[in-house]
């Protein structure tokens, strides 16, 4: 599923701290994920589609349909559109799956639409388009949609509603990115702002009924936050929305057509997105079929097999990517100096998603600037990095704008910087990590992944 980092390091902690990664990184594969949680049984009625997951088991009569749709939007979801395709074949009539260049599959049944990310373009827009129309031409009680949900459908899947433009929905995505916002702060604005998320896509397809698979690259696995919701009660409101902007400092530096949207909302003059208990959620069935948790796992028991002691600290890691780097040095030097939180050779992990607030005008991401923060900090504290690495990655592959999926810091990347006299903390003052690591052979390049759960930092010392 993964290549490119397999020469990176031969041996030594940089070696395990990369396996551990892939070993978490297999565990979340979709095709897996897919074939393992959904198969079809002989029930009374004749042929059951069955998804079990999460602990739960959910099942629907294929006679009662006449028309299977199969639909996808995220950066995992053709893979996952797969592994349906495999099992349902020929019984899906049509379906369309929009996903990130090079993080499609070959499908018989469905459309591929490949789209902009983290940015949508024109094509994120047709694809939204197109599925509206499908959602008109097909919805009824007899009409059974599966999609195949994953992080990343909040930019790949547009459809700008109440006027605004693509450029309008694009311009507000940019402001929140700069701004070091939050997935949960960008999704409420996003879902004010589109006529399928926030679960306007549900309200579309109703009454038919909807099994929406879906693979969490959030904290927490919330639901309404993955894609920004299509297929779930959206929480927020047309003041939240608002709020959030004005909170970041945003409100001014709008287009005024986004502007004039919210206050128009706020006024009551637009539908609010469906909350709880609206008819549209009627036979509409989310499940979660794949986590950050389950990669955490998967490393653990990599790591544990490679002869470390592991802990675990949280699927949830969120802040400052930079601030966080700090910790992670300050963990490694009480590993060394006092086997603190665990004697040697030990294995600390976790998940979640940093953020950045720019500063600079470098190329970077969020796990390449805690890369290149980790090694600012250990060369602080006098840390020399002989026997510790710390690795930082996105698992879909794509760490921000760039090619490498993040960042790497252990003795290889501490001599490089010092023999070619690089400048961690100008590096870092502008948002520059992306150089300095390749300058450093520092990079972690897989290629797109084909999944989807977030980030995975992995901490070793020996």
């Amino acid at each position: 599923m993964i290549a490119g980092w397999e020469g990176m390091r031969p041996s030594g902690p940089g070696r395990d701290a990369l396996e551990i990664f892939a070993a978490g990184l297999k565990r979340a594969d979709p095709l897996g994920l897919i074939e393992t949680c959904l198969r079809l049984e002989r029930g009374p009625r004749g042929q059951m589609l069955v998804v079990e997951a999460a602990g739960t088991r959910h099942e629907w009569a294929l006679a009662d349909y006449d028309t299977i749709i199969l639909l996808g939007y995220g950066k995992a979801s053709a893979r996952m559109a797969l592994g349906v395709e495999r099992l349902l074949g020929p019984r899906i009539r049509s379906g369309l799956v929009v996903t990130k260049p090079g993080h499609g599959e070959e499908l018989s049944r469905a459309q591929i639409f490949e789209a902009g990310h983290p940015l949508p373009d024109a094509a994120s827009q047709e694809a939204g388009r197109r599925i509206l129309e499908l959602a008109a031409e097909v919805r009824g009680e007899r009409t059974l949609v599966v999609s195949c949900v994953s992080g990343g459908g909040s930019a790949l899947l547009c459809a700008p509603g109440f006027g605004l433009s693509l450029e309008d929905k694009r311009a507000v995505n940019s402001l929140l990115l700069a701004s070091g916002a939050t997935i949960g702060e960008m999704n409420r604005v996003r879902k004010h702002l589109s006529l399928v998320k926030g679960g306007r896509l549900a309200r579309a397809f109703a009454p038919s009924t909807l099994v929406n698979l879906i693979l969490s690259d959030v904290m927490g696995d919330d639901l309404a936050t993955i894609a920004s919701g299509p297929t779930v009660p959206d929480p927020s409101t047309w003041s939240e929305a608002l709020a959030t902007l004005t909170g970041r400092g945003l409100l001014d530096r709008l287009p005024g057509g986004v502007r004039a949207v919210l206050e128009r909302g706020i006024a009551g003059g637009l539908e609010e997105t469906p909350k709880p208990g609206d008819p549209a959620f009627a036979a509409c069935h989310n499940i979660l079929v794949g986590t950050n948790v389950l990669s955490l796992e998967a490393a653990k028991t990599r790591a544990q097999a490679l002869g470390y002691s592991v802990l675990t600290l949280t699927s949830r890691l969120e802040g400052e990517a930079r601030e966080l780097a700090q910790v992670f040095a300050a963990m490694a030097w009480d590993l060394h100096r006092s086997g603190l939180p665990l004697p040697l050779p030990a294995c600390v992990l976790s998940g979640g998603e940093s953020t950045v607030t720019l500063r600079g005008r470098g190329k970077g991401g969020r796990n390449q600037e805690m890369a290149l923060a980790f090694l600012d900090a250990a060369a602080d504290l006098g840390l020399g990095l002989e026997g510790t690495a710390f690795l930082a990655c996105a698992t879909d592959g794509n760490d921000g704008p760039t090619d490498a999926a993040g960042g790497l810091a252990d003795a290889v990347t501490l001599a490089a910087v010092r023999e070619g006299g690089l400048d961690t903390k100008a590096a870092l003052a502008d948002n520059a990590s992306y150089q300095l690591l390749h300058n450093a052979l520092g990079l972690v390049v897989t290629g797109p992944s084909g999944t989807n759960v977030c980030d995975l930092q992995v901490l070793v010392a020996r």
